[in-house]
Formats: C-alpha cells, sequence, structure tokens
C-alpha cells in the first residue's frame, strides 16, 4: 500500500500531478470551449464533431497533443491566478 504522503513528496515540483487528463480537459472546454480550444491549439478533434471521449481518445495516444493541451492548462491556470491576484 502506498502512502499518500509519499506520493506528494515524490513529485512536489509537478503542478500537474494528481491532475487526470479528463480533469484538464474539462477545465479547459468548461472555460473556453471547444471552438476557442481548436483555435488555441490546432487539434483536430477540438473541430471536427468535437466530443470529451473523442478528445481523450486521441489525447491518450499523441503525445505531443497531449502536452500542449496540458501546458495551455497551466497557462490558464496562472492566468486565472494573476486575475484573482489583481482582485485582492
Amino acid at each position: 500500500m502506498k502512502d499518500p504522503n509519499r506520493i506528494i513528496q515524490d513529485q512536489p515540483n509537478n503542478p500537474l500531478h494528481g491532475l487526470k487528463l479528463a480533469d484538464i480537459l474539462d477545465y479547459l472546454v468548461n472555460k473556453y470551449g471547444f471552438e476557442e480550444l481548436g483555435e488555441q491549439i490546432k487539434i483536430n478533434s477540438f473541430v471536427t464533431n468535437p466530443s470529451i471521449n473523442s478528445s481523450l481518445k486521441f489525447l491518450r495516444k499523441t503525445q505531443w497533443a497531449r502536452d500542449k493541451v496540458e501546458s495551455f492548462y497551466l497557462y490558464s491556470k496562472r492566468q486565472d491566478k494573476k486575475l484573482e491576484d489583481k482582485k485582492k
């Protein structure tokens, strides 16, 4: 049995640690929608008959696309934090 505290310590500098690809994609689709995602990240599954399931299937098989989605997620979260900090 893995110690949950050890898991966190294994990757303390990885902001994606513990996040599922489905959760990342859900966040991005809810925030931007498939149309905007297709403009930001040139992936056909965001443009032609877009769906969470087809996008997940493609992203799990295609590392370059997954890297772009994860990078855009991190960028988006940084932008959220900047806006939140400005409001304070």
